[in-house]
């Protein structure tokens, strides 16, 4: 009990001495049940929707700002890679691969290459790999969510500008 109050307290002195400071760390973050490196500000701006206003000026304080939808890098290709073995390990991602939600990123792929813990490869038009993220801890919305930020949706490609035929 007298460990719970002195957590409780250094958790308001902490939300007190960052409300000084506009921003929280990554600690304070943590500590709040909020992971700072991957928080969208966006994000916060949906709390109310599931009635967690109260949560939402912390939110604010933990969170990325988007710097316009073109400070995102987009790619036109993506393969999601694991190895079916590991499963059992990752049932978040087997969860995403087994449910429906694959299918409305056309230009995603899954690959099964034996041994392999999960990653997300994102590739240019070539096909060329550009990024790989390790995604082992990520929970299937979390996974979701990135391709919709980061994949090339058909209304990017506009034919007719461009010329290209996909």
């Amino acid at each position: 009990m007298h460990r719970l109050i002195i957590f409780l307290a250094s958790l308001i002195f902490v939300v007190l001495i960052n409300e000084c400071n506009g921003s929280f760390t990554a600690e304070d973050c943590w500590a709040l049940g909020m992971n700072k490196a991957s928080l969208l500000c966006s994000t916060c701006d949906q709390l109310p929707k599931y009635d967690l206003e109260f949560m939402k000026e912390n939110c604010l304080n933990c969170c990325t700002r988007e710097e316009g939808s073109s400070a995102i890098k987009r790619y036109p290709r993506a393969s999601l890679e694991v190895c079916t073995c590991k499963f059992g390990a990752y049932p978040q991602i087997q969860a995403f691969i087994k449910s429906d939600k694959p299918h409305k990123f056309p230009n995603l792929t899954i690959r099964y290459v034996r041994g392999l813990d999960p990653i997300i490869k994102l590739m240019d038009e070539s096909g060329n790999v550009q990024e790989v993220l390790a995604i082992e801890r990520w929970d299937t919305d979390t996974v979701e969510e990135f391709l919709k930020t980061h994949l090339e949706t058909d209304s990017d490609r506009d034919y007719l500008r461009t010329n290209k035929i996909y």
